[in-house]
């Protein structure tokens, strides 16, 4: 006879590390009749999760994660949030089953590439007998779509800004650098690597202040996918820091991957965008380069 735990269905957790993502998809998630478990990521999650049902985990604690999972009948994860930094070879806890199917793993945790290291953190989830599943699939109202996010849309210099701009960030996403490019007059001024999209952004800025960049032409902001990216992880994102940094830089806009991106407080991103001018725009790089969106 089955234990009444084996009859009980299984229970949803989101691994949250920064930014705000990780409370959409909670907040999605519980209207939907869940009652996802929080496992809040130490130093790296800034998020008050008072309200939730939640446990805090150090970064690289699989063992913990493992009982975590186990006592709370978890069959479902969903990870979503920055992670800052790699966890030190010191930090690292793994039980013996972990350390016996995945010996390669152990290199990637410390010093691949983050879609490599994701795909490897998620593989071991599921090897354990749990689904990972992606931010979208809990929360699919943030997904991006084809097309202007509010009123106003790319002119010619930006739409050649674009094409230039997704060629940089497929090359850097084939690499498993980043997902953003900015251009200027056609010109790649900045990729994203480790640092994340808002440094890049006002990297960008210091740039047109020393006259390094023209402060003539504005510019545009392109996040993608990388190519073979693991979307169940890490889908590019914007929000209303994207926009107040990409206005600090001078740029025009920004276009994001339709259907592969996500849009936090897609409202007040809208309105900040509508307000400064600028244009936020859901594009098929497939599709756009060298034409109008």
């Amino acid at each position: 006879m089955n234990s009444a735990r084996e009859q009980q269905p299984g229970r949803l957790a989101i691994i949250a590390g920064g930014g705000k993502l990780p409370l959409y998809v909670a907040e999605a998630a519980r209207r939907a009749g869940e009652d996802p478990l929080i496992i809040a990521m130490e130093g790296e999650t800034a998020l008050d999760w008072s309200g939730w049902d939640h446990v805090w985990l150090g970064l690289g604690n699989v063992a913990g994660f493992d009982q975590i999972a186990h006592s709370n009948n978890i069959d479902r994860v969903v990870m979503c949030g920055a992670i800052k930094r790699r966890p030190a070879l010191s930090e690292l806890r793994l039980n013996l089953a972990t350390l016996l199917k995945v010996p390669e793993g152990i290199r990637k945790l410390v010093s691949g590439g983050d879609n490599a290291l994701l795909t490897m953190v998620a593989n071991l989830i599921e090897r354990r007998g749990r689904r990972v599943i992606g931010a979208h699939e809990i929360a699919p109202d943030l997904l991006a779509e084809t097309g202007p996010i509010g009123q106003h849309r790319p002119d010619k210099e930006a739409i050649a800004d674009i094409g230039v701009a997704i060629d940089a960030a497929l090359t850097i996403g084939r690499l498993d650098i980043g997902q953003a490019a900015v251009t200027v007059g056609g010109r790649v001024v900045a990729l994203e690597g480790p640092e994340g999209t808002d440094e890049v952004l006002l990297r960008v800025a210091d740039l047109k202040s020393a006259g390094r960049v023209s402060s003539r032409r504005r510019g545009v902001l392109v996040k993608l996918c990388k190519p073979g990216q693991d979307e169940r992880m890490d889908l590019p994102s914007i929000g209303v820091s994207t926009l107040e940094n990409a206005h600090k830089a001078g740029l025009a806009g920004v276009a994001i991957e339709a259907g592969r991106s996500l849009v936090l407080d897609r409202q007040a991103v809208c309105d900040f965008a509508d307000r400064h001018g600028m244009f936020v725009y859901g594009i098929d790089p497939q599709q756009t380069e060298g034409r109008a969106p």
